[in-house]
């Protein structure tokens, strides 16, 4: 076999991920609070990219008008059709401010020496030019009295940079509390440390962690000195607090109250019994009768599981949506995207115009060439990302038309596939502008990945149906269900089957615990729980009524 050496040629394809390519990927799977916090850093890197929506400034007295681009729509705003067309982000420039020629002609004359021109004006420029406006505006300024009153204190200097939030007193937080009495409650040194480790442990429902073993380690003190610092944070404000599991944080409520015998010590050591519903048996630990029992509980039910959540946490961030469904005038839906979270950025053109004129460095040239590619791909990969998001909602909305009309029963089955095959693209890319995606309509906001369910057979052989579908008619069925006939699993797959929908059992029972419903058993017996505590309420209400009416 020889071994010898020639030249081919080849055709192939290949798909290449440039960085341009890479950014319009990553930008498609993000959220709008993500896709902001992207563009803001963008903006403070690249000098090219700017703000659609900012205006031009207004030009110094006594100073030439800045030149600067007119870029058609000043206020940005973008406007979406139902074939889901958007308008161009980027406009290029405009015309350009440009001096007068008499001012132009002022500026490039040669006035001479300072002694030709005092000999020009007949005086000296001191008088003419006594000191620069900047200068006198700030001495005015100075010297001006207060014309608002909280300039007195140190406030606002004037209504123009008012603010109230200045005003707005800091929230409390649940270990600024803790702090405040901690000062209070000890006065060696040793143990406002460790009072103050174990303050920085609690959390925002007011739990220590369970096992504090770990700090007396990291502390380098005995268990002994934790537990006494312990239990002094337990008699903090509020009730409950530093409470390590929630028979704990009970009982120091309890204690609180002055309430804490041995039946409700019995009562709160066994709290799972109570979760159950198994009234019998804690009746029997306690060693009282039904109604002591159902005072006690009626107590335990008053009480702060969470004590912690009373002061300041992190605030929780609305959910924005991206898309709005609106029926329309025809009786179809209108689909549009929510403009409030679209950044709109411009490319500066006539800056990068001005600064190729007079850049001589290769470096600077290259930096500037680099930054005028990044922010044009940027706004491209911006109107792309606009326009892929509406055509995916569009495609839904036009699949899940049963959905928005009847309700969460019409929901069809549907896949990415299905979608991805309809417009036209890569199944990856449908999911990842579902990635993070909310859409508002008619019934309610919801994840577009709502909306992509998987299908479950049809008992008849008939059209296959929705697993929310099923699920929604799972949970009619328990909620319409009588105190004296509980519903079981069996008894659920018998009636869907009956309804067209063949699911197995385990499949009944995943979705139920999924929603978070209790079995057949803890259902009949909260049921009958409720019943009894209603049937009960009449009762005692009209012996009471007896014992007080006259003879």
């Amino acid at each position: 076999m020889a071994l010898t050496q020639r030249l081919e040629f080849r055709q192939s394809q290949s798909l290449v991920m440039t960085p341009q390519l890479m950014q319009a990927i990553k930008l498609l799977q993000l959220s709008n609070l993500d896709l902001s916090a992207f563009v803001e850093e963008e903006l403070e890197r690249n000098p090219l990219l700017e703000r659609a929506a900012d205006g031009p400034e207004p030009p110094v007295a006594g100073e030439p008008a800045m030149e600067r681009p007119d870029y058609g729509d000043s206020d940005g705003s973008s406007s979406y059709g139902d074939d889901g067309d958007a308008s161009d982000m980027a406009a290029g420039p405009g015309g350009e401010a440009a001096f007068e020629p008499g001012q132009e002609e002022w500026l490039n004359r040669d006035l001479g020496s300072r002694a030709e021109i005092e000999q020009t004006l007949d005086t000296r420029l001191d008088n003419v030019f006594s000191e620069e406006p900047a200068e006198a505006a700030a001495r005015a300024a100075q010297d001006a009295p207060p014309s608002v009153y909280t300039e007195w204190g140190g406030g606002a200097s004037s209504d123009d940079e008012y603010n109230l939030e200045a005003f707005v007193a800091a929230e409390l937080t649940l270990a600024d509390h803790l702090a405040e009495q901690l000062a209070v409650a000890f006065s060696a040194p040793a143990q406002r440390m460790i009072g103050q480790y174990l303050i920085d442990l609690v959390d925002d429902a007011g739990y220590l962690p369970a096992d504090l073993g770990q700090a007396a380690e990291r502390l380098g003190a005995s268990q002994q000195a934790v537990d006494e610092v312990v239990a002094v944070l337990q008699k903090f404000d509020p009730p409950g607090v530093c409470a390590r599991n929630l028979s704990e944080c009970l009982a120091i409520q309890l204690r609180e109250l002055d309430r804490y015998d041995p039946a409700m010590q019995a009562l709160v050591e066994h709290l799972d019994l109570l979760a159950k519903r198994d009234i019998a048996a804690l009746r029997k630990l306690c060693g009282v009768d039904d109604e002591d029992i159902t005072d006690m509980i009626a107590e335990i039910r008053r009480l702060d599981p969470k004590p912690g959540l009373k002061f300041g946490t992190a605030r929780t961030q609305t959910m924005v949506p991206d898309v709005y469904v609106r029926p329309g005038p025809d009786g179809g839906w209108h689909v549009e995207l929510n403009s409030d979270t679209l950044p709109r950025v411009l490319v500066n053109q006539s800056y990068y115009a001005e600064l190729s004129k007079t850049i001589r460095k290769d470096g600077d040239k290259s930096y500037f060439t680099d930054c005028l590619q990044n922010a044009t791909w940027l706004v491209r990969a911006l109107d792309q990302r606009a326009r892929t998001i509406l055509k995916v909602a569009t495609e839904i909305v036009r699949q899940q038309d049963g959905f928005f009309t009847y309700g969460v029963a019409h929901l069809r089955p549907l896949n990415l596939k299905a979608v991805a095959d309809a417009i036209q693209m890569h199944e990856s890319t449908v999911s990842r502008v579902t990635a993070n995606k909310y859409m508002a309509t008619n019934r309610g906001s919801f994840e577009l990945k709502y909306f992509f369910t998987a299908s479950i057979a049809s008992a008849d052989g008939g059209e296959a149906h929705s697993a929310e579908a099923v699920r929604h008619h799972i949970k009619q069925l328990i909620d319409g269900e009588a105190p004296s006939a509980i519903l079981s699993d069996d008894t659920i797959v018998e009636r869907l089957r009956a309804s067209g929908i063949d699911i197995a059992r385990r499949t009944v029972a995943k979705y139920r615990e999924a929603m978070r419903i209790p079995s057949s058993v803890q259902r009949r017996r909260d049921k009958q729980s409720m019943l009894g505590n209603a049937l009960s309420a009449p009762a005692s209400s009209s012996d009471r009524s007896r014992d007080t009416a006259p003879v």
